[in-house]
């Protein structure tokens, strides 16, 4: 990679890597190519700081690996990193996913509730795949998250600390949608 920070790269590379899956970093997705290696040196800028990054690009190019980098490549490396597809989930089950809920929260849920993806990515990278395919109602209490840096699962009344950072993916033209009143601009 051919920006100034690509030594400082190699040497956060160097952390310990996840047994699943071998790291990928910023400097390993350095293809060679100028496009590429401008977009690399653009988010090695943001590496550490507490900015949620949005990454726009066609189906299968590879947002996942991009965040999977930007998390590796983070001081957050060591805590974890969740993937959520938005586009995968059914409109009423990705608030419970998100979220969590408690027990009794509505029919069909685990007797002790279930602990949701911010709650478990404390202290790491929450990658949201697709996010232009979540409905407005969801992206409400999205930003209310990422506002208050707590969450509230279903059906429950205590609020929980969360600390987290936000990468999200999408094929679509948000600023279509945020003009046809389906996307909220503030997210």
């Amino acid at each position: 990679m051919a920006c100034a920070s690509s030594r400082a790269l190699t040497k956060q590379s160097d952390a310990k890597q996840d047994n699943a899956q071998p790291a990928v970093t910023l400097q390993t997705l350095d293809t060679g190519d100028a496009q590429v290696a401008a977009i690399l040196c653009r988010v090695a800028k943001l590496r550490g700081r507490d900015i949620p990054i949005l990454v726009l690009g066609k189906t299968g190019p590879g947002k996942e690996w991009l965040a999977r980098a930007i998390h590796h490549d983070s001081p957050r490396r060591d805590a974890p990193f969740i993937a959520l597809n938005c586009a995968s989930l059914l409109d009423t089950l990705i608030e419970a996913e998100l979220f969590g809920y408690e027990d009794g929260a509505f029919t069909g849920a685990k007797k002790r509730g279930s602990v949701g993806k911010v709650v478990q990515v404390d202290g790491g990278t929450l990658f949201l795949d697709e996010i232009g395919d979540m409905q407005h109602a969801q992206q409400v209490r999205l930003m209310l998250v990422l506002q208050e840096r707590t969450v509230t699962p279903l059906g429950g009344t205590r609020t929980i600390p969360v600390d987290l950072h936000i990468v999200c993916a999408t094929h679509r033209d948000l600023r279509a949608m945020i003009e046809a009143g389906t996307f909220r601009e503030d997210l």
